[in-house]
C-alpha cells in the first residue's frame, strides 16, 4: 500500500516566490495554492499538473480572516508556507495610512489567520512545518522601510515565540530570510545580481526535508555579491 504524500499549503502562490515554492514542493507534496487571482491560479495549477503533480486552487484573499477560517476549515496540510507578502518602499511622511494598513493586514496579521486555520491539525497528528517568508529587512532597518521592516521584524519575532510553543509537540517553526529577489515585488531585474525566486524556494526545501528531529529555524539567503552577475 502507497504511503499518502503530504500536502503543502502556500500563500501567495500565484507568481514570485510563492509560485516557485509550489513547483519546488511539487514532485513531493501535493499542493494547495493560495492566492487572489483566479486566473494566475488556474495557469500555476495546469504547470504542476504537466509536472505529474496535483494542485488545488483556493481563491482567497488571506487578509479576510472569516474568509480564510472558512475556505481552509477541513483542510489538512503537513507543510504551511506563509509567503504572501507586499511592500511599499518610501519615506514615512509619504506613506499614507492605506498603505500602511495594508502591508501590516498582509505581512502580520494574515500569519495569524491563515496559521490559526492549520496549526491546530498539525498538533493533533503531532507532526508539521510552518515555514514563514521573512526578509533581511527583518533585522536590518532602512531608509523607506519604516512599515515594511516593521512587519518583518514582527514576523522574526512571531516565527520564534511560535516555534518555543509548539516544537515539543512535534511541529516545527522557521523563518526563511531573503536578501533581494527578482520579482515583481520590486524593481529587480532577473538579469542582475538578485536572488531569483527559484533561490527562496530551494531554499525552503531544504527546510521542509531536514531529518525529522532536526529543526532549520532562521535561514537567511543572499546573493552572494552585489558586484558580480549571476553566472559569472
Amino acid at each position: 500500500m502507497s504511503t499518502p504524500r503530504p500536502t503543502a499549503l502556500v500563500t501567495g502562490a500565484s507568481r514570485g516566490i510563492g509560485r516557485a515554492i509550489a513547483l519546488r514542493l511539487a514532485p513531493s507534496h501535493d499542493i494547495v495554492a493560495v492566492a487572489r487571482s483566479t486566473s494566475e491560479l488556474d495557469a500555476l495549477t495546469k504547470d504542476v499538473a504537466a509536472t505529474g503533480g496535483t494542485c488545488r486552487p483556493i481563491p482567497l484573499d488571506v487578509t479576510d480572516g472569516a474568509a480564510v477560517a472558512e475556505r481552509l476549515r477541513g483542510v489538512d496540510v503537513d507543510v504551511l508556507v506563509n509567503n504572501a507578502g507586499v511592500g511599499v518602499l518610501k519615506p514615512f511622511l509619504e506613506l499614507t495610512a492605506d498603505e500602511w494598513r495594508t502591508m501590516v493586514d498582509v505581512n502580520l496579521n494574515a500569519l495569524y489567520h491563515v496559521t490559526r486555520a492549520v496549526l491546530p491539525g498539525m498538533l493533533s497528528r503531532g507532526r508539521g512545518d510552518v515555514v514563514n517568508i521573512g526578509s533581511i529587512a527583518g533585522r536590518s532597518a532602512f531608509v523607506g522601510g519604516s512599515c515594511y521592516a516593521a512587519t518583518k521584524w514582527a514576523v522574526m519575532a512571531f516565527t520564534e515565540s511560535l516555534m518555543l510553543e509548539v516544537r515539543d509537540a512535534g511541529v516545527r517553526v522557521s523563518v526563511v530570510m531573503p536578501g533581494s529577489v527578482a520579482t515583481h515585488f520590486g524593481a529587480g531585474d532577473p538579469k542582475n545580481w538578485n536572488l531569483r525566486p527559484e533561490d527562496v524556494a530551494e531554499s525552503v526545501a531544504h527546510v521542509v526535508a531536514a531529518p525529522p528531529e532536526v529543526l532549520i529555524h532562521r535561514l537567511e539567503v543572499r546573493a552572494l555579491s552585489p558586484k558580480r552577475q549571476r553566472g559569472t
